[in-house]
């Protein structure tokens, strides 16, 4: 087994793609009160802080936990283009800077770094690969798509997975880890659940989520359900069907369900639930504290399961492979 320390933990949906793939959680911290919470009831027999990194006595905490990996997801909103025109807030980049301190203090064989796309593009993401490769890692970055591993819905975030002993690793061997059937919009949607439904044409309704379902309407036709898609920026008209992924997830509600009662559209939002099961969450993980609302954003602050289910399967095979192989004496 895999031991972990788990930085901006969230609600563990990325301790429990861990945990699947053979890990066992040590410590999580968040800033967030309702996170840590959300931690403890998913995994009681990890320890939970709830604090900011840089407000952690990190050496006293290297002194108590030596875990095999480091596993950390950095404040990523001012990367995302989920912000949109907001400026963005370096003292929020820098919390991916702020991890070394902990990699110094713990000095786990491997650390995992996850956040989005666009961190690319910061101005110090070069520093940060060559600060953990100055402290002896081999850093493989990636791009993973969650949907590639099985997950029901399109995630695409930058994966820095760095090893102390050497190994890099590919998109491509990991998704050998990969043993998830691949799922759709349609097998996270709770059908027998008889959730509050309202006329898609009622009065008040927003004009531009009307035009989005009109455009959907257009293309499909009449008594086929499909996803209205608010936000974001792909440019698909603001609708997608089910037989897909869901896009990505956000903190805030951006997926409404449009179903037909007798040739009328109905419009509901997607419940926690239902995107807890698109995260990769699964029947054995629970979102037991906060509002709805909460729990939306509980969600799209969480690393993909799926994901870290292959990488931690990957480290155990590494791991094993490597005390498998028989150590060769030099010559005298």
């Amino acid at each position: 087994m895999t031991t972990f320390v788990d930085l901006f933990c969230g609600g563990g949906l990325g301790a429990r793609g861990a945990v699947r793939g053979g890990g066992i959680p040590l410590l999580g911290l968040d800033a967030w009160d309702l996170a840590t919470k959300t931690y403890k009831a998913n995994f009681p027999k990890s320890d939970v802080i709830t604090d900011l990194i840089e407000n952690v006595d990190t050496r006293a905490l290297g002194r108590r936990y030596r875990p095999d990996v480091l596993l950390t997801s950095p404040e990523c909103t001012s990367h995302s283009i989920a912000r949109g025109a907001k400026p963005g807030s370096e003292t929020s980049r820098e919390t991916a800077i702020g991890i070394v301190p902990w990699v110094r203090s713990m000095q786990p064989r491997w650390v995992i770094v996850e956040n989005v796309n666009r961190m690319k593009k910061w101005d110090r993401h070069n520093e940060l690969v060559e600060t953990i490769e100055g402290l002896g890692y081999t850093v493989s970055d990636l791009f993973l798509n969650s949907a590639d591993f099985g997950s029901a819905q399109a995630r695409k975030r930058m994966f820095l997975v760095c090893d102390k002993q050497g190994s890099k690793v590919s998109r491509e061997q990991l998704l050998t880890f990969a043993d998830n059937a691949p799922m759709t919009a349609n097998d996270v949607i709770d059908w027998k659940a008889s959730y509050l439904a309202s006329p898609l044409r009622k009065p008040g309704r927003a004009k531009a989520t009307i035009e989005r379902a009109e455009r959907a309407i257009t293309a499909i036709g009449p008594n086929v359900p499909f996803i209205v898609v608010y936000y974001g920026s792909d440019y698909a008209g603001g609708w997608q069907t089910l037989d897909v992924p869901l896009r990505t997830i956000t903190t805030v509600d951006r997926f409404g369900l449009v179903t037909w009662r007798k040739g009328v559209p109905y419009l509901r939002m997607l419940q926690p639930n239902e995107l807890l099961k698109a995260m990769g969450g699964g029947e054995d993980h629970i979102l037991p504290h906060g509002s709805r609302r909460e729990k939306v954003k509980l969600c799209g602050n969480g690393v993909c399961s799926d994901v870290m289910t292959s990488i931690f399967k990957w480290i155990g095979a590494t791991q094993a492979q490597k005390a498998r192989t028989p150590k060769i004496a030099k010559a005298s």
